[in-house]
């Protein structure tokens, strides 16, 4: 029997939230349909965080109320806290994602709490989720390595791992933050956490920073993970790796996930044509090699 993969598509946020040139709300819904014309159906679309702390986000209710929403196609939204979730789910929200750092540097550097005081602030999160039938998507930052405080423990990882996935989240994404990571430093935080929460209840969520996010997606892959979280072309970057190269492209995990056999639903093609299209309209050239070796293998009057 053919093995399922399943990609979550962070490009429309974790992608553009670092970007400083404006990008308009219509490029972004457009991004998505586009998204969702080649076949994925975890889309992250949105924060609901304070347009202070990431303008590029300002409008999330504009997004949410632009979606063209599809049967099985979700839109999980970033939500910072209780403010941030009462506002999503009145904009129609039936995702969220929660983020909580493995790391405390990070964690005091970033949102100005512990790790146990900002995993505290998603606990009425939870349970107004709960009371509202909204499904809640936990991240762990900073899972191998810190920009402050530098390798972090597997277990620590594990910890805060276990409390979200005990807190309701129904699955619980892995960040290699500042793409740091190889399979010899994912494993052992992989085998650690598995040890807390179900192999089949986690994601992995690698960024590119030193070129080693399709490594890393394979060494998972091989431990049993089926769900990765990735970016259209590339698209993303990290505020606290200087050089960093964003999250792991999506064409390139489809191409992959497609060569060991797995099922996505995704067509390449018109993905890559997708990340050709938002490539050019941030006038840059595309961050996913898959694309750039395909594109090049098309006839001279094929349009993108």
């Amino acid at each position: 029997m053919m093995e399922h993969a399943r990609i979550v598509e962070v490009g429309p946020r974790d992608g553009l939230q670092n970007e400083k040139q404006s990008i308009s709300t219509a490029t972004k819904l457009e991004l998505i349909e586009r998204l969702v014309a080649a076949g994925l159906r975890d889309i992250e679309a949105a924060s609901f965080v304070s347009p202070k702390w990431v303008p590029q986000m300002a409008d999330h209710v504009e997004i949410m109320r632009g979606l063209v929403h599809h049967d099985g196609v979700n839109y999980p939204v970033l939500t910072p806290n209780l403010k941030g979730f009462e506002a999503a789910v009145a904009e129609g929200a039936k995702e969220v994602a929660v983020f909580a750092s493995a790391s405390e540097g990070f964690s005091q550097k970033n949102i100005n709490c512990s790790i146990d005081e900002s995993i505290d602030r998603f606990v009425p999160v939870f349970e107004a989720a709960r009371r509202l039938g909204v499904r809640v998507r936990g991240y762990v930052s900073c899972a191998i390595d810190c920009p402050y405080d530098g390798a972090i423990a597997p277990g620590k990882v594990a910890d805060v791992a276990q409390r979200l996935h005990e807190l309701g989240s129904y699955e619980v994404s892995l960040a290699d933050t500042i793409g740091t990571a190889t399979p010899g430093s994912l494993l052992p935080m992989l085998e650690a956490v598995a040890k807390r929460v179900p192999v089949a209840q986690l994601a992995g969520h690698y960024h590119d920073t030193y070129g080693m996010a399709i490594a890393n997606v394979v060494a998972s892959y091989g431990f049993g993970l089926r769900v990765f979280d990735s970016s259209i072309a590339g698209l993303g970057g990290c505020p606290y790796a200087k050089g960093a190269t964003g999250n792991v492209a999506t064409e390139d995990v489809v191409y992959l996930l497609h060569g060991l056999g797995a099922e996505t639903g995704i067509d390449l093609d018109v993905l890559v044509d997708c990340g050709a299209w938002i490539s050019a309209a941030l006038n840059r050239q595309t961050g996913s090699r898959v694309s750039r070796a395909l594109i090049a293998k098309r006839p001279a009057t094929a349009v993108a």
